[in-house]
């Protein structure tokens, strides 16, 4: 049976027979789509003034909002095929795709191929579309940590055998990506590989050291960087005048767009602050676009569509674990960690609760790579729990 037969026989209800059970888990697919939908109201929202500045002059109103369709579009094609894929075949590609996102990290660095913007180097041209190695990364390492913990079960108490190869390898990842520099997708992916390690059974006090390692690595980046310590510091005082008008510029302004919203929000499209006054207002600042147009009931609804995405996303993985399934739940595990935790770090950097750090919103912001990868993470999400139910109902996969 086919993952896209699951999808038909879950929306009507399930077959007749033993259990009405749908092959899909359908509420996280309402959920997800919700999200995806909300998300390219609020990019058009938030991108139609653009138009009007020097910048974008020539791009036109839409240029934004279609492009965003059309980067879900393909998303949808990928998650496609993504689904179609068993797990048994995503296991055995788990370290190759690890090699090949390595090597994309790599090239992306080469002078002449990687396309810089703004200082940070982290595209690579493909035409008209500009593609973020990091974002593969991140969904590639849920699945390299993931087969790591299977292969490694028996040595997950040591040392050498155990901590060392996972240790160099997420090295070797954050050496490139701070590169770019790009800390905020290597506290992502950290954040991912270190979350699977632990729920697979790592010897505590190597997970300790792990962990206590890559905070220190993070302290020391920010601390020897003059321009991530001065970002550290506006944080703490978004409202000097010195910061409000220099570093804190972003972070000022979308803390004004949110005191703007206050409860309700002044209206859907009626935002002052995204008529160029917050840079970046439909990407990594969305979230201050949607707090001033639908106000505080509005945020908080968008974040209790994510905690409900993160709940589903651990319960398929909980599900998959108690049927034997220890790849496919971890996968599933560190997957729905890069959700929610690049949901989490978005929201807080957009109400003042982190330090500012270029993240998207996951399956809300403009930004191609983004949501087409978020797209094949859900669907990834999706098969695993499609193969779970085929079990339960005691089905071939």
């Amino acid at each position: 049976m086919s993952l896209m037969a699951g999808l038909s026989v879950g929306f009507q209800g399930g077959r007749q027979g033993r259990t009405t059970m749908p092959m899909v888990d359908v509420s996280l697919v309402v959920a997800v789509t919700a999200l995806v939908l909300f998300g390219l109201l609020m990019v058009y929202s938030a991108s139609i003034a653009l138009a009007d500045g020097p910048r974008y002059e020539s791009y036109g109103r839409f240029y934004f909002v279609g492009r965003h369709a059309a980067f879900i579009i393909v998303g949808l094609l990928a998650a496609l095929v993504t689904a179609s894929v068993p797990m048994k075949v995503w296991q055995k590609l788990s370290i190759p795709l690890f090699v090949l996102a390595l090597v994309l990290l790599l090239v992306v660095l080469v002078p002449g191929i990687g396309r810089e913007v703004n200082g940070a180097r982290r595209w690579l041209p493909l035409g008209l579309v500009n593609f973020q190695p990091s974002e593969l990364m991140k969904f590639v390492v849920a699945l390299y940590a993931a087969d790591y913990v299977v292969r490694k079960k028996a040595h997950l108490q040591g040392f050498w055998r155990g901590f060392v190869p996972m240790a160099v390898a997420l090295m070797l990842v954050g050496m490139l990506l701070l590169l770019e520099p790009d800390l905020g997708a290597f506290i992502v992916i950290g954040a991912i590989a270190v979350g699977v390690l632990f729920i697979g059974g790592i010897n505590l006090k190597l997970f300790s050291t792990l962990l206590l390692g890559v905070m220190s690595c993070f302290l020391l980046l920010i601390w020897l960087s003059p321009w991530r310590r001065e970002r550290l510091f506006v944080y703490l005082d978004p409202w000097n005048p010195d910061n409000a008008y220099g570093s804190a510029y972003q972070l000022s302004h979308s803390l004004i767009a949110l005191g703007r919203g206050e409860w309700f929000g002044v209206g859907l499209g009626a935002s002052v602050e995204k008529l160029h006054y917050l840079p970046e207002a439909h990407t990594d600042f969305i979230v201050a676009v949607i707090g001033e147009e639908l106000g505080f009931v509005g945020v908080m609804c968008l974040v209790a569509v994510f905690g409900f995405v993160v709940l589903r996303g651990f319960e398929i993985a909980r599900k998959a674990m108690v049927m034997d399934r220890v790849f496919d739940g971890l996968a599933a595990q560190g997957l729905t960690l890069w959700i929610g935790v690049q949901a989490f770090i978005n929201i807080g950097v957009c109400v003042g609760l982190l330090p500012t750090k270029g993240l998207t919103l996951p399956l809300v912001s403009y930004g191609g790579s983004g949501i087409v990868m978020n797209l094949v993470a859900i669907a990834l999400l999706l098969r695993v729990d499609f193969e779970t139910r085929c079990m339960m109902r005691g089905k071939r996969r």
